[in-house]
């Protein structure tokens, strides 16, 4: 009597099968892993943004008006130990009193660079470049 004998393991066909799914799976996955790399990077920016226009008002209610000048208010903040928001802020400040007010930018560099995080006169925070 003739026993047939299967081999174990596994055909061309399906492991060409199983690297094809793992290669859609992958290729839906990274960009979505990106997207939030970078939106993590982008709360370092807004954690600044946050600061600048907390020190501007502390700047505006000793001064009664609003500062131009990092180097007014850089003492308060401390960007050095950053990682992707390390360069000083835009800020632009007009007007003194009843009729002040101010906006700032902040941009990512390294990774990060190409993030950029504004604060409105209005005090709306808006981050582009994600």
């Amino acid at each position: 009597m003739n026993k047939i004998i299967r081999e174990k393991g596994f055909t061309l066909i399906e492991l060409i099968v199983t690297v094809m799914i793992v290669g859609i799976l992958t290729a839906l996955a990274v960009p979505i892993f990106r997207q939030n790399v970078k939106k993590a990077m982008a709360t370092e920016g807004y954690s600044l943004i946050g600061s600048i226009k907390t020190i501007e008002r502390i700047y505006f209610s000793e001064h009664y008006k609003y500062t131009s000048n990092w180097g007014d208010i850089s003492g308060d903040i401390d960007i050095n130990n950053n990682k992707y928001f390390n360069t000083a802020p835009i800020i632009n400040a007009i007007g003194t009193e009843d009729n002040a007010t101010f906006n700032a930018t902040v941009a990512g560099s390294g990774d990060a660079s190409g993030i950029n995080i504004f604060l409105s006169n209005e005090g709306l925070i808006t981050i582009s470049g994600l």
